[in-house]
């Protein structure tokens, strides 16, 4: 098909907004939306997209579709199949037939629940939950989740259907006394973050049948945890020491 010259095949995207998340580091992410309701994301929109006007009537909607970039793996480059971790991390599927961020341009798509949206004299912030997005996050583009079209009754979840089992996760004494005064200093929910965290098995498939110490990072707060024969034990959480 002959291209018309006022179609180019390439348009330049620049972020529209940052996202503000307690996952800083990749391990430990849900891997898709609406796993771990209780971590709340900001996205910090960037001029001359942080205008009011842009989100009118948008907080009548429950829902938000949030657009964005997998830019910390940009330089890994993409793969033409992957292994899902819904899959055991062993069978392989096409990378369209995946999730995965190791894509071609790199892009991500999530359902979240818009909360509220802010405006000061220096920021505009939209206030979601349930996002699986790494802190730093670019944002391309926001839109309005519509139930009527977007959710498909019947639709079919091929080899992603067979969901998640939750995992029991329990906390160590020193563990449940430290996310309560983090909850009172801070006002975040760390142990309900932690718990549908460790719900979701974040480890890699490969990992899973190993029962050893791991650790994770939510916020500024370092999370060790332990592998037992029934679900996982929170052994000790403690700030960051290049937090302190």
């Amino acid at each position: 098909m002959e291209k018309r010259p006022d179609r180019p095949d390439i348009i330049e995207i620049q972020p529209i907004g940052r996202i503000n998340s307690c996952y800083v580091e990749k391990f430990g992410i849900p891997r898709q939306p609406g796993l771990v309701t209780k971590a709340e994301a900001t996205v910090e929109m960037i001029s001359p997209y942080d205008r009011i006007e842009m989100f009118k009537e948008l907080e009548q909607f429950s829902h938000i579709w949030i657009v964005f970039q997998f830019n910390d793996v940009i330089e890994e480059g993409w793969r033409p199949t992957v292994r899902p971790p819904g899959l055991g991390g062993q069978l392989r599927v096409g990378v369209f037939a995946s999730r995965s961020p190791h894509r071609p341009n790199n892009i991500g798509i999530s359902a979240v629940k818009l909360l509220r949206i802010t405006q000061s004299e220096s920021s505009l912030k939209l206030y979601v939950e349930g996002g699986d997005f790494l802190d730093g996050t670019p944002v391309l583009d926001i839109k309005p989740y519509v139930p009527f079209a977007d959710c498909i009754n019947k639709a079919h979840g091929g080899y992603s259907a067979r969901g998640i089992s939750a995992i029991d996760v329990s906390f160590s004494d020193g563990a449940t006394v430290f996310c309560k005064k983090y909850y009172n200093q801070t006002g975040r929910n760390l142990a309900g973050v932690i718990e549908q965290v460790l719900h979701q098995d974040p480890r890699p498939a490969n990992q899973r049948a190993r029962k050893v110490n791991y650790g994770m990072q939510l916020w500024d707060v370092n999370i060790r945890w332990k592998a037992k024969e029934e679900g996982f034990e929170v052994t000790e959480c403690c700030i960051c020491q290049e937090s302190s």
